[in-house]
């Protein structure tokens, strides 16, 4: 099976273009999933800014992960759901592309991206231009037919050390093979910053667990990420260290630290924000 288009696409049709302004879509999440990560919500709307730079460049350049400024996760997103995205692009150069957007179900914003920064490279080191073209005029002339998106393979993270509710160290082994490669990128194959965040949320998610319990008791939960910076690629085979650390705490809120490195290089970070499961 030809894995391009399908095991890392979250664009299903393109619904409106202002070129170089703004763009709409969709994407109907395969209801045989067993859960969809708030982090691929966001990748879809990245995905769609990055049809609207790429459009505008005609194809000759193309955004890559960089910077996210705040990722707000206001509602739990679940499978079978139809996700309305919106991008709004601030500018689109020929050395970066920023934007901001969400995604809403229902009406509702469920997700909300502000201040994402990604530079532009050349789309033919990444993938084939005119394939990309192609795929453009599909979505934007009816759409994909949806449910192509099969679920990621599991990326445990092996726990190294740590202080409890404090700190909590962890080692994740990226695959070597796996079928999103093909899709992302299939001349370049690359590890999708978007899971290296997901990683990052569900380790600061564990040090949570070893936390006091909020002031409203029960449990803590994830509201968002903020200051998301990946700063170099991840190969397929590439052994990565995590750390996240206990920044602030009260009984109403929490900021924890997250921090990527490979050997003694910092490949990515962010910062974590939880609240009570009640506000959620």
């Amino acid at each position: 099976m030809d894995h391009h288009f399908r095991a890392f696409s979250f664009v299903d049709r393109i619904t409106s273009v202002e070129p170089g302004a703004s763009i709409r879509g969709e994407y109907w999440i395969p209801s045989a999933l067993t859960s969809f990560a708030p982090s691929l919500a966001a990748e879809a709307v990245g995905q769609l800014a990055a049809w609207a730079a790429m459009a505008k460049m005609d194809f000759a350049r193309r955004p890559v992960a960089g910077l996210a400024g705040e990722i707000e996760m206001l509602h739990p997103i679940h499978p079978g759901q139809r996700l309305e995205l919106t991008a709004e692009l601030e500018t689109v150069e020929e050395d970066a592309a920023a934007y901001g957007g969400a995604v809403m179900v229902d009406g509702r914003v469920v997700i909300r991206l502000r201040n994402c920064v990604g530079p532009m490279l050349a789309v033919a080191d990444f993938d084939d231009p005119a394939a990309l073209r192609a795929r453009y005029e599909v979505l934007c002339n009816g759409g994909a037919t949806p449910g192509a998106f099969g679920g990621l393979p599991a990326f445990p993270l092996e726990r190294t050390g740590g202080d409890p509710g404090q700190r909590v160290a962890a080692t994740l082994h990226v695959p070597t093979q796996a079928n999103f490669f093909a899709d992302h990128f299939p001349r370049r194959p690359v590890f999708p910053g978007t899971l290296l965040m997901n990683a990052s949320l569900e380790l600061a998610g564990l040090l949570a667990t070893e936390l006091a319990a909020p002031a409203t008791g029960g449990a803590w939960a994830l509201r968002g990420v903020s200051d998301v910076k990946l700063r170099a690629f991840t190969p397929p085979g590439e052994v990565l260290d995590i750390e996240a650390r206990l920044n602030q705490f009260s009984p109403e809120a929490a900021l924890v630290n997250v921090e990527i490195r490979k050997g003694k290089r910092v490949v990515g970070g962010a910062r974590v924000r939880l609240i009570p499961e009640a506000h959620v």
